[in-house]
């Protein structure tokens, strides 16, 4: 295994993601856990319930990590697609 040389430093808010799962967006249903930021394959429109309750709609690039602490992903006005969680 890998020595991770940061290992005994807090990790925040603002600390590169450690991990990454697939998001199916979904109406419905909150994610398991909340985001750090977006990944998207496709750039586009994705729909979002924040962190703070917020519902909104945000453009994501393609390939870039957008900031964003998301706890759902709604498939109605998402148009972006291979949407990643970064955590």
């Amino acid at each position: 295994m890998a020595e991770d040389t940061f290992a005994s430093f807090a990790r925040t808010p603002d600390s590169p993601a450690t991990a990454v799962a697939d998001i199916v967006p979904d109406d419905n249903t909150d994610l398991p856990r909340v985001t750090l930021g977006l990944n998207v394959s496709t750039p586009g429109i994705v729909r979002v319930t924040t962190l703070s309750g917020d519902i909104a709609s945000v453009h994501v690039a393609a390939g870039v990590a957008f900031p964003l602490r998301v706890e759902r992903v709604w498939a109605t006005g998402t148009t972006a697609t291979g949407i990643r969680g970064l955590y």
